[in-house]
């Protein structure tokens, strides 16, 4: 194998969701955020459309997304479901994270590229952010609890009703060792040689 294959194996292979609780506070530099989203950007796109869409609330920010969510949760959950513990998770998933993206599928105006194109397309971006921050030592959590999916939080994004917000992006920094890798599937029961 070549060395840049061996690298690459390596950062998808070490890549591993870090839920916010477990960050240290620290701070990522926003010039680091800026390179990560250019690695974003670097997905692949059917006709060029790039639809994949990134809102960055850092600093002071992000305490009010997290409160923001935590209300939007309140306010549109039957009283009967609402959950304090939901509400109060919601609340303090930024206590500790540097910076909070949310990435969404932006449609585009062109027909016959299915929906399920841009939602690929989109993954695939944010994908290559989360293997960029693995290089970079930052820790990440795709996160779609709490209001993420619903047509409240697209409200409050100001969003369209054709685009999908596909999920909260935590970011931050952790001091604890990263867990093990694991696969509950053998490969060969994925793949079927023809």
């Amino acid at each position: 194998m070549t060395t840049e294959f061996n690298a690459i194996s390596q950062i998808i292979e070490s890549r591993r969701t870090i839920k916010p609780n477990q960050y240290n506070g620290r701070q990522i530099p926003d010039e680091q955020i800026k390179q990560l989203l250019r690695l974003a950007d670097w997905a692949p796109t059917h006709a060029h459309t790039e639809p994949w869409r990134f809102r960055v609330y850092g600093g002071p920010k992000v305490p009010q997304f997290c409160h923001d969510h935590a209300e939007l949760y309140r306010q549109h959950v039957a009283p009967e479901k609402f959950l304090q513990a939901t509400y109060d998770k919601l609340l303090h998933m930024g206590d500790h994270t540097s910076h909070i993206l949310i990435a969404y599928m932006r449609r585009g105006d062109n027909p016959k590229i299915p929906v399920l194109e841009e939602v690929a397309a989109t993954s695939c971006a944010i994908q290559n952010l989360l293997l960029g921050a693995t290089t970079l030592g930052i820790a990440s959590y795709w996160g779609s609890g709490g209001m993420a999916y619903h047509p409240p939080m697209k409200t409050y994004l100001h969003l369209r009703e054709e685009d999908l917000v596909l999920g909260i992006l935590y970011l931050g920094y952790t001091d604890k060792p990263s867990p093990e890798g694991k696969r509950k599937t053998p490969l060969e029961e994925k793949v079927e040689w023809m």
